[in-house]
């Protein structure tokens, strides 16, 4: 028998459906940038799984008996009390999204010229260390790099060369270690508990506070319940506690496993760390039982991380990110293996090898995407991860040409993502004719959300 998704729609929206020539003059106006492009105009969006997710029945019910008061306001003890259900802290600071925890976060505890080290930053991760005149290390493990394997956990770090660092010249200046799980700059990989575990002794053994961003934690834990030897009778709950346990803090954007529109918080152990973040919450954000959040996102939140640990809807999810990958498999498309959960990363390098890095065929076929079938996507290759000069070309590239699709929670059904294989399908059938783009506007930092391009000469 056929798996049977565990919800139905209660509501839906229309989507737009445009011509080719109505597309054509979007992206151009848009100066072929996708962030740039208005919402409707796109069919099939998957620019983000953040914030994107449609709520559920009982969400909405608990956000109609939201508690609006500035202060100890109902809604937060009970939102509180759901992440404190998984996150073994015991200072809780709200935040409205998790780039501002880890503005507050960094903010408090790093000092410029010091190393934010991580199995991968991802791009305001990495934005809000660098702005404060520190580096972003990544370390991904060795299997990071074999794009074709199965190997279960290619998001882990790579322990050795972590190790190195610490026992070498720079471990004075290593200020934290952050793991993402998953690892979204990675390919969307999961960590491992068991290199989550050796982390964690080796940052104690060092004396670095080690820090979890912990955006799809519920994706990671169902995944480490999935392949990893010895979890297998674990719950998603208790698999994220325990990943949670090993860490000294963490810094979450709940607009992913929150199953929310909006919203984060901090958890962190230490009495003295926690004061000096809410003390920016409080400056910032707002105060210290919102943390610039309503009473109807705090509610919303709270129901939502009660039914993203769920192994119905964790198994769903998965099986809607391999329907996915299997959709571009057919229509001759390579993606990085094994599939994630929350997005699957098509191999633009290998698919348009006419293309050289400098023509940034990542973001070619994510142009491509949209002008054939109405599709948002973003690039992770070299016009994100590259090094520019100051004319704007490609000097260093990315190690790899990726396309994200990222899938909203809960929103498209397989007749969309058909739909999406047939896109790209009509792409692969003549790769050739996708032009190469360059650039003719860049700004120093997060360049890639404000950049515009235009097609480039065939050569």
């Amino acid at each position: 028998m056929r798996e049977l998704r565990p919800y139905v729609s209660a509501v839906v929206r229309p989507i737009p459906i445009t011509t080719r020539e109505e597309r054509e003059r979007e992206l151009a106006r848009a100066g072929y940038n996708p962030f740039n492009i208005q919402a409707d105009k796109v069919s099939i969006d998957f620019m983000s799984d953040s914030g994107t997710g449609a709520l559920s029945i009982d969400q909405q019910a608990w956000a109609q008996r939201a508690d609006e008061r500035y202060a100890g306001a109902e809604s937060f003890y009970r939102f509180r009390e759901s992440v404190a259900d998984l996150v073994p802290y015991p200072h809780i600071l709200p935040v409205h999204q998790g780039r501002a925890g880890e503005r507050i976060l960094f903010g408090a505890l790093l000092k410029s010229g010091q190393i934010s080290v991580s199995n991968t930053h991802f791009d305001t991760t990495r934005a809000n260390v660098e702005l404060l005149g520190c580096q972003a290390l990544d370390l991904p493990c060795p299997g990071a790099a074999d794009l074709d394997s199965d190997a279960p956990f290619k998001g882990d770090i790579d322990l050795d060369a972590l190790e190195r660092l610490l026992t070498g010249y720079a471990g004075g200046r290593v200020g934290q270690i952050l793991m993402t799980i998953t690892n979204n700059g990675g390919g969307g990989q999961p960590v491992s508990m068991a290199n989550l575990r050796a982390v964690s002794e080796l940052a104690r053994r060092h004396g670095v506070p080690f820090l979890l961003d912990a955006a799809r934690f519920a994706e990671n834990a169902w995944l480490v319940t999935r392949r990893e030897e010895g979890y297998e009778n674990w719950t998603p709950r208790e698999v994220a506690r325990a990943a949670f346990e090993l860490a000294d803090g963490c810094v979450a954007s709940l607009k992913k496993d929150g199953l929310s529109h909006v919203g984060g918080f901090i958890g962190l152990h230490d009495t003295g760390l926690a004061t000096r973040c809410e003390a920016h919450v409080i400056a910032g954000e707002g105060f210290r039982t919102y943390g610039g959040m309503t009473g109807h996102t705090m509610e919303t939140l709270a129901q939502g991380l009660r039914e993203v640990v769920e192994p119905s809807y964790l198994a769903d999810r998965e099986r809607e990110a391999a329907f996915l990958a299997d959709e571009a498999h057919r229509a001759g498309v390579d993606t990085v293996r094994p599939s994630g959960l929350h997005a699957i990363y098509l191999n633009a390098g290998r698919l348009l090898p006419h293309l050289r890095p400098g023509d940034f065929p990542g973001h070619a076929l994510g142009c491509q995407l949209y002008l054939e079938g109405g599709i948002r996507a973003v690039e992770l290759g070299s016009l994100y991860l590259g090094k520019l000069d100051d004319d704007h070309s490609l000097v260093s590239p990315a190690p790899y040409e990726l396309v994200r699709l990222a899938i909203p929670r809960r929103v498209y059904d397989h007749s969309h993502l058909e739909y999406v294989g047939d896109v790209l399908a009509s792409i692969a059938k003549e790769p050739e004719r996708v032009p190469g783009y360059r650039i003719t506007h860049a700004p120093e930092l997060l360049r890639h959300f404000h950049l515009r391009l235009e097609p480039a000469a065939r050569r």
